[in-house]
């Protein structure tokens, strides 16, 4: 049957503003997706390293450490994060420590948590003068960055910045020497039953190098893992996400363990050099890589809040 030249036009009409319709959306999609990526500032993320590495190496109970805790806790404040304190006392091969996780509140419209985190101690290396700038300085840097721009949004989930304490060994890496703070946290929420409100945790670790590679971490929870990926790569960052695939015993394996989705974002470069030494300096690091990674967590939260 021949169709009739007035209804054909008015068809193609009508697929002409339903395909501008999809493009419209489409584009809009994706400016918000970009300006959700906007306001982290590696400068000052860098300014927040330089002070924690100023005051020297920082293994938990030292008077630095104790300046560095006061310092990330002085920021937050600053920025209007309301703080929770997570006191213990950790039982470790040299003797009874005490610990403190630094925990930043963002209330969001709903109670589900996503909980970005990452330690701010250092390890506890005898005769070396171990500063600790991209392993312990880079992701409590990142973090207070993080918690400035998520304090100046409105956001659909609680966020939790998680400062913990302990995660280095303090004689040699086991799984009873290791990972105190994270372990005491995700048992502590367990037990009051606030464990079922976190939806995801995105870790960071080491994540300042000059040359950043970031692994595929294979501990990881595959579907967020993919989704930091995807975002890096969407952004254009690919180049600094080829760090392999290798797996990674770090702060998210106790949530793991509960059944947490977690996510561990962390730089292959210094496992190949300055990994636990006296060269893991400021020099080492660049506020260029910690703005890569502040604009790759930013555009997974967004994508974590689109799928909600």
């Amino acid at each position: 049957m021949k169709g009739s030249p007035k209804l054909a036009g008015t068809v193609i009409v009508i697929g002409l503003a339903a395909f501008g319709a999809l493009e419209i959306g489409r584009y809009r999609a994706r400016a918000g997706g970009l300006a959700a990526t906007e306001g982290f500032n590696g400068e000052r993320a860098f300014e927040d390293l330089r002070h924690l590495v100023d005051f020297g190496p920082r293994p938990p109970s030292s008077p630095a450490h104790a300046r560095a805790r006061d310092y990330i806790s002085r920021q937050l404040r600053a920025a209007g994060v309301e703080l929770w304190g997570d006191s213990f006392v950790a039982v470790t091969p040299v003797g009874p420590i005490s610990m403190t996780n630094v925990i930043g509140v963002l209330p969001g419209e709903s109670p589900r948590v996503v909980m970005l985190a990452g330690h701010y101690d250092t390890a506890r290396l005898e005769g070396v003068h171990f500063v600790g700038a991209n392993d312990g300085g880079s992701s409590a840097a990142f973090l207070l960055e993080m918690a400035r721009v998520l304090g100046n949004r409105r956001h659909r989930f609680t966020y939790w910045v998680v400062f913990f304490d302990g995660e280095e060994a303090l004689k040699q890496w086991s799984a009873e020497d290791s990972l105190y703070g994270s372990r005491h946290l995700a048992d502590w929420l367990a037990a009051e039953g606030t464990l079922s409100r976190v939806k995801a945790m995105i870790l960071v670790d080491m994540v300042a190098d000059r040359h950043l590679n970031v692994l595929h971490e294979l501990n990881s929870t595959p579907w967020l893992e993919d989704l930091v990926f995807k975002s890096a790569r969407e952004l254009g960052f690919a180049s600094s996400f080829r760090g392999g695939t290798f797996p990674v015993e770090d702060d998210h394996l106790p949530f793991l363990r509960k059944g947490i989705p977690a996510a561990d974002i962390i730089d292959l470069t210094p496992f190949r050099s300055y990994h636990h030494s006296a060269q893991d300096t400021i020099d080492k690091c660049s506020p260029q890589s910690l703005a890569v990674i502040g604009r790759v967590v930013l555009a997974t939260l967004a994508g974590l809040e689109r799928s909600s």
